[in-house]
């Protein structure tokens, strides 16, 4: 069962998305998270692909509204993907653009062995990489740091 959130989410989100061009794919409110997640899968109704500077934008203009209408009650994260979304972060503008979104961190451990983490991007400063992963916050040192690309959310 959906929850009873997701019909007003989508009605707004799709009243914010229009007319900047974008349509909404998807809304889900995991709510069993803390903080709980919004997540919104934006496309371009033309169906053009999606950027990161578009899912950003959009995050902006949507926030605003969703603020105002005061739907989400107590803190919620609020994360902007697209369809197919897997573009890797690389300057300090994109962690910056997109604090809060799901992201899949590869690195390499101190005895040189890859790992994946995913979770919610919260920056990344000179030293390292700092995500949210359920409730738990990761700083993963620059030096061991191969890539962090964003991804889809966890369902």
């Amino acid at each position: 069962m959906a929850h009873p959130l997701i019909t007003p989410l989508e009605k707004l989100a799709s009243s914010v998305a229009s007319p900047m061009g974008f349509c909404i794919e998807t809304v889900a409110l995991h709510s069993h998270r803390n903080p709980q997640a919004l997540v919104i899968a934006l496309a371009r109704s033309n169906g053009t692909g999606i950027s990161l500077d578009d899912c950003a934008t959009f995050s902006g203009a949507f926030s605003e509204a969703l603020e105002l209408e005061s739907l989400i009650p107590g803190a919620y994260v609020l994360e902007i993907t697209s369809p197919g979304v897997g573009e890797v972060l690389q300057d300090d503008r994109d962690f910056r653009s997109f604090r809060g979104f799901p992201v899949s961190v590869l690195h390499r451990d101190s005895s040189g062995t890859e790992l994946r983490r995913e979770g919610s991007l919260l920056g990344r400063d000179a030293k390292a990489v700092e995500i949210n992963l359920r409730g738990r916050i990761v700083r993963i040192p620059i030096p061991e740091v191969l890539e962090v690309r964003l991804s889809s959310p966890e369902t």
